[in-house]
């Protein structure tokens, strides 16, 4: 009986349809007329995923509010920019393109009559649902992101790698600490400081005016991490340039609550999910009704043969 730990493959979905809505032609259409890239080019993601990588649990972890407001009241340009509408009740809508947004709630149903484990929990975002899988799995994880800020759950001691799409997810990135360590000189640890102190314009995060990327990194080889910087900062005789002292004494009010927005939350309430990758579909009848209705031909029989394998 082997005794291997199980290998989890944790997607970051919203960032994969997105690539796959940009990188399969919008001709790829439903029978009808709707256009459904998005949702061929996420099966044929999946699919060659799976036979890459052969997990024992596969998650697909959704946005069930991408932009929380508890990262908003902390930091009130989180991701405003990709704000499409806004919404005293529930949260704001992204911006998307026309043509994506039909897509996803097919690619919600496909995925459940597959039987593959869908997560979105409300007030968190996909990184707090994959940071949470992350902490809580007991053998290697990969996680499949668009997104760099997932580069701080990097840890090889655990065996937890980002893999990065560089095109289609063919050719991934495969980022480990020395790969970490190698571009920005920085761990998986250190990444989140990184980030907060370099700011990142993608999430609407300033970070400290005039600390890019390489100084933060020397700023962090040299005093650790962002709490021992801004010691420094109280230190006449740390080796801190005048500018830079001067900026990162008036970033303090950022500085102090970037750390909580640019974290991904480990904690998150997750739901009771069989996360075990399917042979079989858990619906055959409904997965039969929507590949007649979407036209999902070859990427979905595919992926059923890669999963029944």
């Amino acid at each position: 009986m082997s005794t291997r730990p199980e290998k989890w493959l944790l997607l970051d979905t919203a960032s994969l349809y997105f690539r796959a809505y940009f990188g399969v032609p919008e001709s790829v259409k439903a029978p009808d007329g709707t256009p459904v890239n998005a949702v061929r080019g996420l099966l044929d993601f999946i699919d060659r995923l799976v036979k890459d990588h052969r997990p024992d649990h596969l998650v697909a972890c959704m946005d069930a509010d991408w932009r929380p407001q508890w990262r908003v009241d902390l930091i009130p340009s989180y991701k405003a920019h990709r704000v499409a509408e806004e919404h005293e009740a529930g949260p704001d809508e992204e911006e998307v393109p026309d043509t994506l947004s039909p897509q996803v709630p097919i690619i919600e149903t496909v995925l459940d009559a597959l039987g593959i484990a869908r997560v979105g929990v409300a007030r968190y975002e996909a990184d707090d649902v994959i940071g949470t899988f992350t902490a809580r799995a007991e053998g290697p994880v990969d996680i499949v992101t668009g997104d760099r800020d997932l580069y701080q759950l990097v840890d090889d001691a655990r065996g937890v790698r980002v893999l990065y799409p560089l095109k289609g997810v063919g050719t991934l990135q495969l980022t480990d600490e020395a790969w970490l360590r190698e571009k920005y000189g920085v761990d998986g640890s250190g990444y989140v400081d990184l980030a907060l102190l370099r700011g990142d314009p993608s999430d609407g995060l300033p970070g400290v005016p005039g600390i890019g990327e390489k100084t933060a990194a020397k700023l962090l080889t040299e005093f650790g991490d962002v709490a021992g910087i801004m010691a420094a900062v109280d230190d006449p005789k740390a080796k801190l340039t005048p500018s830079q002292r001067r900026r990162l004494d008036e970033a303090r009010p950022y500085v102090a609550v970037a750390p909580k927005v640019v974290r991904v939350a480990d904690d998150v309430p997750l739901p009771e999910v069989d996360t075990v990758l399917p042979r079989t579909p858990r619906d055959p009848v409904a997965l039969e009704e929507l590949a007649a209705r979407w036209g999902l031909g070859g990427s979905l029989q595919r992926l059923l043969a890669t999963l029944a394998a």
